[in-house]
């Protein structure tokens, strides 16, 4: 009798596809500017899809102790969290093992982050495939997306001190 073992596919990057990160400010529960980030795929990896991206964000996820669907993960308070920020040069990088994406934040989002020292972070595995790179997202569009509650709860919940760079 013969039997396949049960291997747990390699992680690849390109499993994750298109990743984006986009950040936008807005109210947060103390009534202050709180300035945020969505990290999402577009669900285009080339072997599979949107099946696969999710589940290789999740992977990646957990792989840097970040639950999905769970407690919030305060960066202020684990200094060894694989999760970093970095705000520099009216920009805003997002780095952890195997990835590092970057993105533009428009100046209230600067200023938000300034003041309060971090940013909150909603790391997705839901593939958002209208959420193109390079093309304009209505406020709706991203309010929707980012407000639905498949997306939350399919989501990592991360609050990020920002970093940067001292002359």
């Amino acid at each position: 009798m013969t039997s396949t073992p049960s291997t747990t596919r390699p992680f690849s990057v390109a499993d994750l596809g298109t990743l984006v990160v986009m950040p936008w400010s807005g109210e947060g529960p103390d009534g202050s500017d709180m300035p945020y980030l969505l990290a999402y795929s577009l669900g285009d990896a080339a072997d599979g899809g949107a099946e696969t991206t999710a589940v290789a964000i999740e992977r990646l996820l957990a792989d840097n102790g970040l639950p999905v669907g769970g407690d919030l993960v305060d960066g202020t308070e684990r200094p060894s969290l694989p999760v970093t920020l970095l705000v520099m040069a009216g920009a805003a990088v997002l780095n952890m093992p195997m990835l590092n994406a970057q993105c533009v934040p428009p100046p209230e989002w600067l200023d938000a982050v300034e003041a309060r020292g971090y940013a909150y972070l909603v790391f997705t595995t839901r593939p958002w495939p209208e959420g193109v790179p390079g093309k304009a997202v209505e406020p709706e569009a991203l309010a929707a997306f980012a407000g639905a509650e498949e997306t939350l709860t399919a989501a990592a919940h991360i609050v990020l001190p920002a970093r940067s760079l001292r002359g």
